[in-house]
């Protein structure tokens, strides 16, 4: 009975994340938000391999019958299995830090902005990483075949993802910070008094605070299960004389699951538009329903009053 409720909850969690990211994805799509398509772009690829996540990790990863069908037990499908989940999930890393180096650019760099910061830019930048966290992670094939030390390998792997990004991240947002004071203070001194509220300061902390939720999210429920990881790998190589708590293993998975559906929850706090057309959404099921219900009773009371 406890697995029972344990699996039902399980698939509630994913129903709700599949449907979070897919409406997500529509809406974003649509480019109607009132972002620029750059921006658009970014947002668009995060939702798109947060779904990946949760498809490769979640759903294949918790439906073994599949993997007892004649075709799939004459293919090695845990080598591929991984290197897919682990593609998805640097994908998913390195799109946060690009997103976080396009709004540092957007911010601070004045010149260079209308150069990179555009639609053009974006796809290449997140093409390029889609390929180089791919050509990454294709050791995991090769590792279920023990082929490589495991230890090592996944070591190295967990350092450059996340915690290399972690660096980058906290130092874009520390830059990004800098230059917002420096230069509110500037334009501060430079408005007139009679004109308290400046356009420009507030679209800065709109995207600024786009920008701080979505890399301190990631930051926030990437950290237990990162630090786990690392932990347990410098255990195994004999530095700490004391393992870590399996459940803590358990917190940080859960956690980093989370992060692939918050995203919409952050979007809807910080984006007026956004949260407008996520109602659209979420109410056009209950609206479908009650049209098709609608209709039904008319053609039943057309049924009746019909006379024979």
């Amino acid at each position: 009975m406890a697995q029972m409720v344990i699996v039902v909850q399980a698939v509630s969690a994913t129903s709700f994340t599949v449907y979070s990211n897919l409406a997500t994805i529509r809406i974003l799509s649509r480019g109607k938000c009132g972002l620029s398509r750059c921006v658009t772009r970014y947002l668009v690829a995060m939702a798109v391999v947060d779904l990946l996540i949760i498809i490769f990790d979640l759903i294949l990863r918790r439906i073994p019958i599949i993997y007892q069908m004649r075709f799939f037990r004459e293919l090695p499908v845990c080598n591929i299995h991984a290197v897919l989940l682990h593609a998805v999930t640097d994908c998913s890393v390195w799109f946060t830090v690009m997103f976080t180096f396009d709004r540092f650019v957007a911010i601070s760099c004045r010149i260079l902005k209308h150069k990179y910061c555009i639609e053009r830019t974006a796809k290449i930048v997140l093409g390029a990483v889609t390929v180089l966290c791919s050509l990454k992670n294709i050791f995991w094939y090769f590792m279920y075949a023990r082929l490589y030390i495991w230890t090592v390998t996944e070591f190295l792997h967990y350092i450059l993802t996340p915690c290399v990004p972690f660096v980058f991240i906290l130092m874009l947002n520390a830059l990004t910070i800098r230059h917002i004071l420096v230069a509110s203070q500037a334009r501060g001194r430079l408005r007139a008094q009679n004109c308290p509220r400046d356009p420009e300061i507030q679209n800065r902390r709109k995207s600024v605070l786009l920008l701080f939720f979505i890399s301190g999210n990631f930051i926030l429920l990437w950290a237990v299960i990162t630090v786990y990881s690392i932990w347990s790998r410098m255990w195994s190589m004999g530095y700490f004389t004391f393992h870590l708590p399996t459940f803590v293993a358990g917190l940080g998975f859960m956690f980093q699951m989370l992060s692939c559906c918050t995203n919409t929850c952050i979007y809807a706090i910080t984006q007026t538009r956004f949260r407008k057309q996520l109602m659209s959404v979420l109410k056009y099921p209950f609206s479908l329903l009650v049209g098709l219900n609608k209709h039904r009773n008319k053609i039943r009371c057309d049924s009746i009053i019909e006379p024979h």
